[in-house]
């Protein structure tokens, strides 16, 4: 009896643990089959950018071209800018999606650079992109807007900066619109809107009059 008792016990024990072993295994082998995944699309993006090289911006720019004109010290700039401009200009922070000051904005204007006031993209060259964030399909001054390599993340990106004073903007992909192909994807908080010819205190108050 007592044989019996365990021989079903250990029938139960070797029951149980063939599931947990099959659990494991699958899950072994999803884990495998999405990292296999990762990799072979890294891989696209990486023959589809280098068989496309028109599209991308050049990296190659003069190492004294990216060298910043204005500097200031860590205390200055918090000082100068508020503490969203400082986490996204200095920090290299992002903002949250749809929620940037410009990210609708369809005004006639320029956009410059929070930190320096540089000219850096023009609102003729804003479109919608859907994501959320300012989108340009390129800058209103090539001298201004620098570029280098990102690999914060998984997949290598192209950051974008202000030339003058170094602030971060955002990062720039290449699934833009014509001519270009570029989509500048900036941060409104590194941004400051000027409006073209914007209306009069005159033209206002007489459209505020009743006819």
């Amino acid at each position: 009896m007592e044989r019996s008792f365990r021989f079903l016990k250990e029938g139960h024990t070797v029951a149980t643990a063939r599931p947990l072993r099959l659990s494991i295994s699958r899950s072994f082998v999803f884990l495998a089959l999405a990292v296999i995944v990762a990799l072979l699309m890294r891989r696209v993006v990486i023959a589809e950018r280098a068989a496309n090289p028109r599209r991308s911006p050049s990296m190659s720019q003069p190492a004294s071209e990216n060298d910043p004109q204005i500097t200031k010290s860590d205390e200055e700039w918090r000082r100068t800018l508020t503490p969203e401009q400082y986490h996204v200009t200095r920090e290299k922070g992002t903002e949250p999606a749809f929620t940037g000051k410009y990210w609708n904005n369809k005004h006639a204007g320029v956009y410059k650079c929070a930190g320096c006031g540089t000219l850096l993209f023009d609102s003729d060259a804003k479109f919608d992109s859907g994501t959320g964030w300012p989108s340009f399909w390129k800058p209103a001054s090539e001298q201004n807007v620098g570029i280098e390599e990102d690999r914060s993340l998984w997949m290598p990106r192209t950051e974008v900066h202000c030339r003058v004073c170094a602030a971060h903007l955002g990062h720039v992909f290449d699934d833009g619109p014509a001519p270009t192909g570029l989509r500048y994807c900036i941060n409104s908080a590194a941004l400051k809107f000027e409006e073209k010819n914007p209306p009069s205190a005159a033209t206002e108050s007489r459209q505020e009059k009743p006819q």
